[in-house]
């Protein structure tokens, strides 16, 4: 539903924006209208920092808009806009928000806050026929369409991309350095903490006592963005200390760095607090002033442009049952107490514990971590997709509605047989091994699959390609993994070690 009324009736509405809408971009200068519901927060279990840095983020944009703004803390959106008919939103970022502002008869506005539009996307998916929905060829049309990082036409008239790849991914796949503790890059520029985010731990503190929320993880302090000139701040750090290096190390993991080169501004963007083609063309700026790489630059481009934009389009063009819908691999283990309460003492394999303990630090873990250690480890354990895509949701500071079912259920999980990813994201303990530190010092050896020491992703491998045999046996991609188990001469010793482990 988009509002096609006069300028004149639009300038007497008020907007309501919503959580994710709190920058300038979602600020077209007439009244506005902002409210903090205690309802929204006790939903599930969240992350004490995830909850931080939502409130802080809204009762920041309040004070920022001043007499402009309505402020309502309230117990329900419901106690605010029923009853109004003046109101209108630039269209939510979930189904229940979308649901709930139609159900509500308000004006609806195109949603903004990606680089591509959803009229774009639909055009653009339309035109694929019944091909499959690639990301890889998603983001070269946005390139195309957008101008970024190309280069002009060739005497044949198709568009060539800067330095004549579409993608470096060859170059930004770097172990990190030999005994390197760090990657030695300056610390991140961390936000000031301020009255209001006091205001805020002084509410979670009485919201959780009196039972109203449920928290897990540590009480900040804050790192990340919540104010549209901390995420400006925020992107000129990145820029100038950690792009460069960004490329070659973003597959890298490090027990004693736990940002490495990554930008930290996942959340401030899905907070709409900074739009990510500004974010994308100061990026691209600094590799056309020679001051980055272009595998640096291209490396960024494709997780911001690329899938960032092909997870929220997914979100919509899937439909809001993809998370309950999708179980190819008959998952329906719950997830662990060490998960749930974000217990890494629990937790006696390297990877697993320091990723589990960043997370309870800071609600935050880079994308192989959370791709290659957690989601690897849930792989192969078969936890429910759904209530593993919840999960991240609510215990990461960047989790939102949108962004984890296709990152989770299909790129994670394999959840949906193939939609997103042509076949599972598992693997033994080799590859943490080779790009991360983590292995040197854990009790576990990721070279043994069978024993008091068998590394529990490496033996964990195996047991996973035994228990979904069947249900992989068609997919052209796992038969070569698929022949190796057969050849394994310890098969049937792995496996019931697996189903009897109780130490990981």
């Amino acid at each position: 539903m988009t509002d096609r009324r006069g300028s004149s009736d639009r300038q007497a509405r008020t907007r309501w924006i919503f959580a994710g809408q709190l920058g300038p971009l979602f600020d077209d200068g007439g009244p506005m209208m902002l409210i903090e519901a205690r309802s929204v927060f006790g939903r599930r279990p969240m992350h004490r920092a995830k909850a931080h840095l939502i409130l802080s983020a809204l009762r920041h944009r309040a004070a920022e808009l001043g007499d402009r703004a309505e402020f309502h803390q309230v117990e329900r959106y419901a106690d605010v806009v029923d009853g109004r008919d003046d109101l209108e939103v630039i269209d939510p970022t979930s189904w229940r928000a979308r649901r709930f502002v139609r159900s509500r008869g308000m004006a609806v506005l195109p949603s903004r806050g990606f680089v591509t539009s959803e009229e774009e996307f639909r055009e653009w998916a339309d035109s694929r026929g019944d091909g499959r929905l690639l990301m890889e060829d998603f983001y070269r049309a946005v390139r195309e369409r957008t101008g970024i990082l190309m280069r002009g036409e060739d005497p044949r008239g198709r568009q060539n991309p800067e330095g004549g790849q579409w993608n470096y991914d060859h170059d930004n796949r770097n172990p990190p350095p030999k005994s390197a503790a760090t990657l030695g890059l300056p610390h991140p520029w961390w936000p000031e903490e301020d009255e209001i985010d006091a205001e805020v731990r002084r509410d979670l503190d009485r919201w959780q006592k009196e039972g109203i929320v449920q928290l897990v993880g540590d009480d900040g302090p804050r790192r990340f963005a919540a104010t549209a000139v901390e995420a400006e701040r925020a992107l000129a750090d990145f820029v100038e200390s950690r792009l460069g290096d960004f490329g070659p190390f973003e597959d890298a993991m490090l027990s004693g760095d736990w940002t490495m080169s990554h930008s930290l501004l996942s959340a401030p963007m899905n907070l709409g607090l900074i739009d990510p083609r500004h974010v994308l063309d100061t990026v691209v700026a600094e590799y056309h002033a020679g001051n980055a790489p272009l595998s640096s630059v291209e490396g960024y481009v494709r997780q911001i442009a690329g899938w960032r934009d092909y997870v929220w389009h997914l979100y919509w063009h899937l439909g809001e049952s993809y998370p309950t819908r999708s179980n190819a691999l008959r998952a329906t283990a719950p997830l662990p107490d060490a998960f749930l309460r974000l217990d890494a003492d629990a937790i006696e394999s390297n990877c697993l514990r320091e990723t589990i303990d960043g997370m309870r630090r800071h609600g935050w873990a880079h994308h192989i971590q959370r791709l290659m250690v957690l989601g690897n480890w849930a792989l192969q354990h078969g936890y429910d997709p759904a209530a593993l895509s919840d999960w991240f949701i609510d215990m990461f500071v960047d989790g939102t509605p949108w962004v984890m079912p296709v990152n989770v259920v299909g790129m994670s999980q394999h959840a949906d047989g193939g939609i997103v990813a042509t076949k599972p994201y598992a693997s033994g303990g080799a590859y943490i091994n080779r790009m991360s530190d983590y292995c040197g010092g854990c009790r576990f050896d990721p070279k043994v699959r069978l024993g008091e020491n068998a590394c529990p992703f490496t033996a964990g491998y195996w047991a996973f390609l035994d228990r979904t045999e069947p249900l992989l046996r068609g997919n052209h991609r796992m038969a070569q993994p698929l022949a190796g188990l057969r050849r394994l001469a310890d098969r049937d010793a792995v496996v019931d070690q697996e189903r009897h482990r109780e130490s990981w």
